[in-house]
């Protein structure tokens, strides 16, 4: 699949890719090389790696990161249950190499990833808020795909999953991590990427509510707001003045008021854009 294939394969599930990311991914899969994904939240890291599964119709298996995440959350862990059934089964005769047999095996996310005769989509989202310590367990995967479990052995993969990881830029990654990841940043879309996205998301907005939308929210993410409103929250707030029916934003200030929950996420955020603010912002794009 070239680049351009691949960039309209993704458009017909629904996200537009720029030049530069299409390129990425494309090696991504040429090299067989984990891509990581930066930028701020909101701007469509996560729907990448489900775009791309879709487009190769094959499994998307995700890995959510947080503090505190390990390997028994993420790689494996023995079913610690079946195994004391099996050993009063046994009336106490089990022997160890009974007791730690794939049977007894629980598969998180890591593991799967590479036990799947079919590549997979492997997301490993926002690992940036992951501890230091867990991206060493992942340097083993990233750099021969096999996992080593002390009772079974060393685990190599059935198919090479492509892996996409994601970053919000909570904290600094390890260049050991980074050495082993192709690299591609993601920043909020222009106002014609946007408004390709909001026309393949939702086809049935109309030109100039469509035109509106994105207007206002590029303007309003040059406001002073704590939560900058992401590619989520202008689809969301395009789902909802079109549910009211609404199709022109200067003539419908009540139902943008009544939806703004779509986009503001704090309450600095709604004292930061007051009526005025909103129809000051309206105006330049009605």
């Amino acid at each position: 699949m070239s680049v351009s294939e691949l960039q309209q394969g993704l458009a017909r599930e629904g996200y537009v890719a720029d030049d530069r990311l299409a390129m990425a991914l494309h090696l991504a899969q040429v090299l067989g090389r984990p891509l990581l994904l930066e930028g701020p939240a909101g701007v469509g890291k996560t729907e990448v790696a489900k775009a791309l599964a879709a487009l190769r119709d094959t499994r998307l298996i995700r890995l959510q990161c947080y503090e505190g995440l390990d390997a028994s959350h993420s790689i494996y862990e023995w079913n610690y249950q079946r195994q004391l059934l099996a050993i009063r089964a046994a009336e106490g005769n089990a022997s160890e190499d009974q007791l730690f047999a794939d049977k007894y095996l629980l598969k998180r996310p890591l593991l799967e990833a590479i036990s799947q005769d079919t590549p997979p989509v492997l997301l490993i989202d926002e690992i940036d808020r992951a501890d230091e310590e867990f991206e060493a367990y992942l340097l083993e995967i990233l750099s021969d795909f096999q996992i080593t479990i002390p009772e079974l052995g060393t685990i190599k993969a059935r198919s090479k999953p492509i892996v996409i990881l994601t970053a919000n830029g909570t904290r600094d990654l390890s260049d050991a991590l980074r050495r082993r990841c192709l690299y591609s940043f993601l920043d909020y879309p222009d106002k014609a990427t946007e408004l390709a996205i909001l026309k393949a998301r939702m086809p049935a907005v109309e030109g100039l509510l469509a035109r509106q939308i994105v207007g206002v929210v590029q303007a309003l993410r040059k406001e002073d707001l704590e939560k900058t409103p992401g590619i989520a929250e202008m689809l969301d707030w395009a789902a909802a003045l079109s549910g009211l029916g609404v199709n022109d934003l200067a003539k419908s200030r009540d139902e943008v008021r009544a939806t703004l929950v779509c986009l503001l996420k704090t309450a600095a955020d709604y004292d930061a854009a007051p009526p005025e603010v909103m129809d000051r912002l309206i105006g330049k794009v009605a």
